[in-house]
């Protein structure tokens, strides 16, 4: 039920109890008697006293009339209409558009000022902003508080503070208001002005029932009711009703589901708002709990950077080497392949649709020149077209020759990096290199290539393949060799050709074929499953975070007992206050996750200054995922305060110190 329905009779009486009677149980199981069988009734426009001792039931007595609590027995009605027929939404309706509370100690927000205040029905009345704020302003210009509307209740006196307090009480319109020890606070001048006060409002219609123990202050009623022990010992009249009945506003009549008013917390802004300035009241604490969800969201962007990065270095390492290659390699067993330069000649020779054969043949070695040494070096074997295959041209000399190969000639054409190290000051051409103990004559160097995948791409020394192959790794047979296709569309086919060639000269099973596009989806696979990785470790800290957010919120919920009872006794749903609590938890969240992604890019940016060859990207979609994870998890970690928030009881909410 979103909002009570009309009903079908209508009693004289605006409030009706019959035998109300309130036990309260204690934790050791006794039970405790409140309210003893109250009955009376209260017409529309009456102004009420209920006079009594401390702890003769006249505050319970008025929780339960205005619907913070709920009698043990009896039956309550409003307005002819059983409370009990009243869902937690409904009770909720009858706060917000039937009463209006004023209480002793104000119960007003520490952190919001007086206009801000008296809005607070309206919020969850539905009403906008401008409505609201007009009608604030009209109401405290009414009881003289037109340049008080922007203080803040400690800058308020007493008097002012219960002001504050009436306006919020007649926001909705207060048809029936509910003061408790409103006078209790205040000194002798104050309370005057306000029962006068209470006077007119009764005179305009509105029903006005107060709760003293002050004889004097009851004396300004039409009407005192007096308990002793949870019962009524006498209910007086000490003025005429008939003139509060004849301009009483009419019996309550509740409207139907059509033209109910939606509550305006289903706005997210004004929640974000509501959110915003309570994170403002401690804002230590808010920094700390955003510190959690900063490092994690931090620490997701700059691990999903590197794996990004790496991902990307990986594409392009693997598309500038050309989508149109094949690489074959022997299989591991015992039985794989021992491939010869011949076969090499054969694929070249018979195969269709081949542009160029490279073996592979490759080791780490040192490289010495007179008394310096570059370790580490790439020395490759390559045929003599390798700088047309892979689109890398000689920077200075020449690149071995077809016969060269052949006739297996120790030349060398070096790298940058290598000629950096050997040759700071001169020219290596003509020069001689030490490769395991053989000498090979420098004849050319290559173009600057820079980093890659596996490191200094120009720390490189070529060697004719047969050279290579037989005076410096001794052997004959190869790992591999990759196979350059002319005709891309007719890749499939080459490579059907090349394995039925193969088998033929070595048999199945004993080698495999992967062309580049099959490379470059598992490499990206792989980088993808370690950037998950990643990923995951650096959520890790945005889980803690998020711990760290539940329990700040919890603390929150338990200082903050008592405004959630000021919310609930002005008509907020239990929903309202479910939503306020989870919007402050994500808000905290996205704050901490804009802050986090632009300090995750800061030190990204920091590292690649630092460390140049680092592979990283920064780009749109980590810093999506990072953010909704962030926000989900505020969504995640503060629902459960946010609902223990939306549980309280609003009488005991209210009673919270």
């Amino acid at each position: 039920m979103r909002e009570p329905p009309a009903h079908a009779e209508q009693s004289d009486s605006l409030i009706e109890l019959e035998d109300v009677r309130r036990i309260y149980v204690t934790e050791g199981g006794v039970a405790v008697p409140a309210l003893r069988g109250v009955s009376l009734s209260v017409r529309a426009g009456e102004f009420v006293s209920i006079v009594g001792q401390s702890g003769s039931g006249k505050s319970t007595l008025m929780h339960l009339i205005g619907c913070l609590d709920q009698p043990t027995s009896g039956t309550y009605r409003i307005g002819g209409r059983d409370v009990r027929s009243f869902d937690p939404n409904g009770l909720a309706w009858l706060r917000r558009e039937v009463f209006g509370f004023v209480f002793q100690g104000y119960n007003l927000l520490p952190t919001a000022t007086a206009e801000e205040n008296v809005e607070i029905p309206a919020i969850y009345a539905g009403l906008p902003q401008a409505r609201r704020r007009s009608r604030a302003l009209q109401l405290l210009h009414s009881l003289g508080l037109d340049d008080r509307a922007d203080h803040l209740p400690s800058q308020l006196s007493g008097g002012e503070q219960q002001r504050v307090s009436v306006a919020r009480a007649l926001m909705n319109g207060g048809r029936v208001i509910l003061a408790d020890e409103p006078t209790g606070a205040l000194d002798s001048g104050s309370g005057s002005e306000l029962m006068a006060l209470f006077e007119e409002l009764s005179r305009q219609g509105h029903t006005v029932i107060v709760i003293t123990h002050d004889a004097v202050v009851a004396e300004h009623a039409d009407r005192r009711i007096e308990l002793l022990d949870g019962m009524i010992v006498s209910d007086t009249p000490t003025r005429s009703i008939a003139r509060a009945a004849q301009q009483a506003q009419p019996s309550l009549d509740t409207p139907d589901d059509g033209a109910q008013t939606a509550s305006s917390l289903a706005d997210t802004w004004e929640a974000v708002r509501m959110a915003m300035r309570s994170l403002r009241t401690n804002p230590l604490r808010t920094f700390l709990t955003l510190l959690g969800v900063v490092i994690g969201v931090a620490s997701v962007i700059t691990m999903l950077a590197v794996g990004e990065g790496a991902k990307e270095r990986v594409v392009d390492e693997i598309t500038s080497a050309g989508a149109n290659r094949l690489s074959v390699w022997r299989d591991g067993g015992r039985q794989a392949a021992r491939f010869t330069f011949e076969d090499l000649d054969a694929v070249m020779a018979e195969v269709p649709n081949v542009e160029s054969v490279m073996p592979e043949l490759r080791g780490n070695e040192t490289l010495r020149y007179g008394n310096v040494d570059r370790e580490d070096v790439v020395v490759m074997g390559a045929y003599h077209d390798y700088p047309d295959a892979d689109n890398w041209p000689v920077a200075s000399g020449v690149f071995f020759s077809e016969q060269d190969d052949r006739t297996l000639t120790p030349v060398v054409v070096l790298g940058a990096s290598v000629v950096d190290a050997l040759f700071p000051d001169g020219d290596p051409l003509g020069k001689y290199v030490l490769i395991k103990n053989t000498p090979l004559l420098v004849i050319g160097t290559m173009t600057r290539k820079g980093g890659w995948i596996q490191g200094d791409r120009d720390n490189v020394a070529f060697v004719p393949a047969r050279t290579s192959a037989i005076r410096l790794m001794g052997q004959k047979t190869l790992w591999g060799f990759q196979v350059r296709v002319e005709d891309t569309n007719l890749i499939d086919q080459t490579e059907a050709a090349v394995r039925s060639l193969l088998e033929a000269r070595h048999g199945e099973g004993t080698f495999n074929i992967f062309n580049a596009i099959e490379m470059q989806e598992q490499m990206s696979e792989a980088v993808a499953m370690a950037t998950m990785i990643l990923g995951a470790i650096g959520s890790i800290a945005l889980l803690v975070g998020g711990i760290g957010i539940m329990n700040i919120m919890l603390i929150s919920v338990t200082e903050r007992t008592r405004e959630i009872g000021i919310r609930l006794a002005t008509g907020a749903r239990r929903s309202d206050i479910l939503v306020q609590f989870l919007v402050e938890a994500m808000v905290v969240s996205a704050v901490g996750g804009l802050i986090g992604i632009v300090i995750g890019v800061g030190i990204g940016g920091l590292l690649k200054t630092i460390v140049p060859d680092l592979w990283m990207s920064f780009t749109g979609m980590p810093m999506i995922v990072a953010f909704s994870c962030a926000a989900g998890t505020g969504l995640v970690f503060g629902f459960a305060p946010a609902r223990n928030a939306a549980r309280l009881n609003p009488v005991d909410a209210l009673a919270h110190d």
